[in-house]
């Protein structure tokens, strides 16, 4: 085990409730450099080439929570992710009013991790985009009825995803 990787664990073990961006700056690396070490049952690495795929798997699963945040800034929308579609060199969302807009570069997403880290006490899976630095460009995470509880049917398509990694 590389001294590295025995820091994220000790991190872990020590402040399992710093998320992956907090618990990267205490350590002076990046996002993905942090989460490509995590163990195999809290992230999954897939390289860049699947985005497009997730992408039109999750425009299937209903209401998400997609995440950006700039500078400790959070934007979020609570909405199904729109179906997109390629054209003048992005893969463009044209979601309905309360949906998500955007214009995404899809090459330049690097790598994806599928995240299964609580997040403050409570189960959480989400899937990371990062660019070829390995910072985040933006996150989705996976819904919640209106007890604050996961969709099942959403768990199963993201575990379903896992077997992208063994490609």
């Amino acid at each position: 085990m590389s001294e590295l990787t025995q820091k994220i664990t000790r991190l872990l073990e020590e402040q399992p409730g710093l998320r992956t961006v907090e618990m990267a700056a205490l350590l002076g690396i990046s996002e993905w450099q942090l989460v490509s070490r995590l163990p195999a049952e809290l992230c999954r690495g897939l390289a860049g080439e699947h985005v497009r795929t997730i992408l039109e798997q999750v425009a299937e699963w209903g209401p998400v929570t997609t995440i950006v945040e700039v500078a400790g800034s959070v934007f979020e929308v609570k909405a199904a992710l729109p179906r997109g579609r390629l054209g003048h060199g992005y893969f463009n969302l044209f979601g309905q009013p309360g949906q998500l807009h955007g214009h995404l570069k899809l090459e330049a997403m690097a790598h994806v991790a599928l995240l299964s880290k609580p997040h403050r006490g409570k189960e959480a899976h989400a899937m990371v985009f990062y660019d070829a630095e390995g910072h985040c460009i933006f996150k989705i995470y996976l819904g919640r009825d209106e007890r604050g509880e996961l969709f099942p049917e959403q768990v199963r398509a993201f575990n379903a995803l896992k077997e992208l990694a063994n490609d």
